[in-house]
Formats: C-alpha cells, sequence, structure tokens
C-alpha cells in the first residue's frame, strides 16, 4: 500500500471517528437536501463570451435590492480578470464591468499581476434567504486566486484578499491586500495542497463552530504519489481567520477528497441546522467529466458525501463535456442552480438549471473557430 492510499485510508476512518462524536447526517436528511436542491430542467446558457478568444467560468450571484448581480471569470490566454453582471429576474443579464484586472503598471512583477479570480465573501448563507453581501469592518469582502504567470492557471497560484468600501454593485477596482495570505509554499503547508491553491469561498460563522468567526474553504493540488493515474488531482481543505486579513490552516486533512481526480470549488448555504456544500467533481475513477455533487455537516468540520445521482452533469450540445462549479440560489420557490458550460469545441460559459420549467434559453456561442 503506498504512503498517499495509506492516507486515504486514514483520512476515511478519522472521519468515521469523528462522526461517532458529533451526530451524523442521516440518510433522510441527505435525501431530503437532495430533493430540495434538484433541479431537472436545463434552462440553458445565460452568459457567454462574445467571442472563442474568451472562456466565462465561476458564477457567484447575490442579491441587493430588487436586482440580482453575479461576478464571474473572463480567462483571455493570458489569464483570469474578475467581472460583474446584472439581472432583474436571475435569467437574462448583462454585463457591467470588471471589478479586478491585470496590473498593466510597473507593478507587473506584483505576485498577482496576471490571475485575480475573485469570489464574492461574507454573503447570507440562509438556504432561500436574502443571498447579500454582508460587511464586515465597514468593508465588503472577496477571496481570489492570484498569480504571476501567464496562461490558464499557470505557475504558482495562491489565495488573496480583496476588499472595498463602495458599492458590490458597482464595476470599480477593488483593493488588495499586497501579499497572499495562504500559498502552497507557506511552512505550514500540508500535504494535499503543495502544488498550487485554488478557488475559495468564505463564510462568517457567528457560532464559532471551528472557534473562529471566519471560515474558509478552498481546494488545491498536491501530492500525488501512488495514486492511479488522473489528469488532475484536488482536493477541500479548511483555514479560519478572526480579521479576515490573517489565516491560518484548520486541522492537517482535507474535508473533503475522492480516491481520484478533483473535489473543488466548495460553496456552502445552511438549511436549517445542516450545512450544504455544493462542490464538482471530475475525472472521478467511476465518473467521467465534471459534473455537480454536494455534501452535508451539521459542524462545518465533518462532511456527509452526497453518494446518489449527480446535481448537474453533461447533457446538452452546450454542456457536453463539462458541467460543473456551482452556484444555487432559491428564489420565491424556485430553485436556480448556475453552473459553467463547456462544450467539445472547449467553449466555455454560464448556464441555469431550475427546478421548475422556465422554458429555453435563445443564448448560444458564438460559432467554434474551424479546426485547423
Amino acid at each position: 500500500m503506498t504512503v498517499l492510499n495509506i492516507r486515504i485510508l486514514l483520512f476515511s476512518l478519522l472521519t468515521t471517528s469523528l462522526f461517532a462524536q458529533t451526530r451524523c447526517v442521516s440518510d433522510a436528511d441527505m435525501q431530503h437536501v437532495y430533493q430540495a436542491v434538484s433541479t431537472p430542467f436545463k434552462y440553458g446558457l445565460i452568459m457567454t463570451p462574445s467571442d472563442n478568444s474568451q472562456k466565462m467560468d465561476c458564477p457567484t450571484v447575490f442579491r441587493k435590492g430588487s436586482q440580482w448581480y453575479m461576478t464571474y471569470l473572463i480567462y483571455d490566454g493570458r489569464g483570469y480578470e474578475t467581472w460583474l453582471a446584472q439581472s432583474k429576474d436571475l435569467l437574462n443579464w448583462d454585463t457591467l464591468g470588471r471589478i479586478m484586472s491585470f496590473s498593466d503598471t510597473t507593478k507587473t512583477t506584483r505576485w498577482d499581476a496576471n490571475q485575480k479570480a475573485g469570489y464574492n465573501a461574507l454573503q447570507d448563507r440562509q438556504w432561500g434567504g436574502s443571498y447579500e453581501l454582508n460587511k464586515y469592518d465597514g468593508k465588503y469582502w472577496m477571496s481570489y486566486i492570484g498569480g504571476n504567470g501567464k496562461g490558464y492557471e499557470a505557475g504558482d497560484l495562491s489565495i488573496g484578499i480583496a476588499y472595498t468600501t463602495g458599492d458590490p454593485t458597482k464595476p470599480h477596482e477593488w483593493q488588495r491586500k499586497s501579499t497572499p495570505v495562504l500559498t502552497a509554499k507557506d511552512p505550514d503547508t500540508r500535504w494535499w495542497e503543495n502544488r498550487k491553491l485554488y478557488k475559495s469561498t468564505i463564510i462568517e460563522d457567528k457560532q464559532k463552530l471551528t472557534g473562529h468567526r471566519f471560515v474558509m474553504y478552498y481546494n488545491a493540488n498536491g501530492d500525488t504519489t501512488g495514486v492511479p493515474k488522473t489528469r488532475w488531482f484536488e482536493r477541500i481543505g479548511m483555514a479560519v481567520s478572526d480579521d479576515m486579513l490573517n489565516w491560518k490552516r484548520f486541522g492537517k486533512e482535507p474535508v473533503l477528497m475522492h480516491s481520484a481526480g478533483i473535489t473543488g470549488d466548495a460553496v456552502v448555504q445552511k438549511m436549517g441546522n445542516l450545512y450544504v456544500m455544493f462542490y464538482f467533481g471530475a475525472f472521478w475513477e467511476d465518473r467521467k467529466g465534471a459534473f455537480n455533487r454536494f455534501a452535508v455537516s451539521t459542524d462545518l468540520v465533518n462532511w456527509t458525501d452526497w453518494t446518489g445521482d449527480s446535481l448537474i452533469e453533461p447533457s446538452e450540445p452546450y454542456d457536453n463535456l463539462y458541467a460543473h462549479k456551482s452556484f444555487v440560489v432559491k428564489h420565491k420557490g424556485v430553485v436556480y442552480h448556475f453552473y459553467c458550460a463547456v462544450n467539445k469545441a472547449d467553449q466555455r460559459g454560464i448556464a441555469v438549471a431550475t427546478s421548475v420549467d422556465l422554458g429555453k434559453s435563445k443564448k448560444s456561442f458564438v460559432p467554434a473557430s474551424p479546426k485547423k
């Protein structure tokens, strides 16, 4: 048995032991969550790039007043920038502008010059709640993937913190902490995160179940020695903070992982006394492509993984390669599951599926460039 396989076995045993000490999530509760969040009707694409030089990714949806807003990523060959869009009805969206851009100044050598992939933090996480962004210390907050390498997720990738005292519904450049808060080269980096750090999500835990006010979930790429050959390997772990600027790792092992492929892009909401983590999987041993899943917890630390059907998976011409990276909203009794749709031409946009039939979108990708 390899070292990493032993770690996976120990992780499973440790999780089982911890569940014995805390209230396990019952099969009935898991089934209830699945029924509550299911969205069997694919409405289709709602946001697409203007041309094939760009790829659109990672929706985060929030509300202010009667309007809805989405932050999302654009990759253009150089790296990620973070953009903002607006909607009245969660189906029809208009681009407003950028909120984190490339650093095209004398500061291009800074650690995040070419990668700024942002994710809103401290959102009302109540299932069916307001979905509004909350302030801390007079500011709105984001965490983001930052890096100086040019290309798709190229070079060292670390987690940074951005903030603004302005209106988060207006496009403007957010300020950023000058140094990353977590990197793959930190002295306390764990075995599963010692290569690259990726998407993060930050929630406020007023109960301080972890002993801290703020909790971050993030996925990372790390040690793969001895695991079955796979295209990529990522797991989800935790960090905690009491001031949003200084973060420390929580626990030694991932809180969610699988024996192969990607487990990533966690987004957490609270449903009654349960915490629901929406995440995506990819390149697993028993499933092809990329797809959206969920896990459930009572304490934010120990998670029960859903083993049934995926919430979203490839099925349509616009998402027949990958259907992944969740953001789920319940509004006026309707569930909207936003996700990143990728077709076999590698065109990438934002789609939505719903719990009731709202018809079909007329939006489509621009014609794919002919293969050379």
